[in-house]
């Protein structure tokens, strides 16, 4: 027996989250009936499910790491016609969406997958994966700067928690800053930066727990090894307390940096 969410997140529908949103607002069958608990228990050998009248099947794993480019949006469609990151990825037959999200104006690693269980893991706050960034930004940030985003500091909706920071390079104009944090919050890293005085020129994410962005350049792609998906679980293992995975099934947020 498997969790409805789950299952629907793993049949590569979309994430463990949003299988929620779906299931209470009536468009999941099981059987034949509408089903509105999320926790529901279904047999996935014997159960047909359904999504909006769609039988549910399961799709082969596939995992792809981006460098996605300024611009698109870290979305699967977009009602205005904007460009998304899976306008990048021609010929992916499979339905792969974002694990996480980068704002149109950043640059970087973005994973992209169909598998919802692991993406559920990853962005999960309880396992704190590292999300690191290098930062453009103006001006040269003092000591007592680089402090203050060491020590983490208090936005609108709470503290940030401490962010890894080193200066990268230094100058009077602009300076390269690296910053590791683990929230996701929306434009987080931006935000924090220009508390200290040091606006944002340009944000690229170079590494999210084990995966590294590499030597692609903006707008390529490529699967990832099995290696790496390997250290991706690992990084974020799944937990066997069935009370730690409903407490944690609505707080799993990734934010725009």
């Amino acid at each position: 027996m498997e969790r409805l969410s789950k299952l629907i997140a793993a049949a590569g529908v979309t994430s463990r989250r949003r299988a929620a949103e779906l299931i209470r607002s009536g468009r999941v069958r099981v059987d034949g009936r509408v089903v509105l608990e999320p926790g529901a228990q279904v047999d996935p050998e014997q159960s047909r499910v359904e999504v909006d009248r769609t039988q549910l099947r399961r799709e082969p794993r596939r995992y792809a790491i981006l460098n996605k480019p300024r611009g698109p949006l870290s979305s699967v469609r977009d009602d205005r016609g904007r460009t998304t990151v899976l306008d990048l990825l021609p010929g992916m037959k499979e339905r792969l969406y974002p694990a996480g999200r980068l704002d149109a104006d950043t640059e970087g690693l973005l994973l992209l997958t169909n598998d919802g269980d692991l993406t559920h893991r990853l962005t999960h706050p309880r396992h704190g994966i590292e999300k690191v960034y290098e930062a453009e930004v103006k001006g040269r940030p003092s000591r007592a700067a680089l402090g203050r985003l060491s020590r983490g500091m208090m936005l609108e909706e709470g503290p940030t928690g401490p962010a890894r920071t080193r200066l990268l390079r230094g100058g009077e104009e602009t300076s390269l800053l690296e910053l590791t944090v683990h929230a996701g919050r929306k434009r987080m890293v931006r935000r924090m930066l220009a508390a200290v005085g040091h606006p944002v020129v340009a944000l690229r994410r170079t590494r999210v727990g084990p995966l590294v962005l590499g030597d692609l350049k903006p707008g390529e792609w490529r699967h990832l090894t099995r290696e790496e998906v390997r250290a991706l679980k690992a990084a974020a293992p799944e937990s066997k307390d069935p009370a730690q995975q409903r407490a944690g099934s609505e707080a799993c947020q990734d934010g725009e940096n």
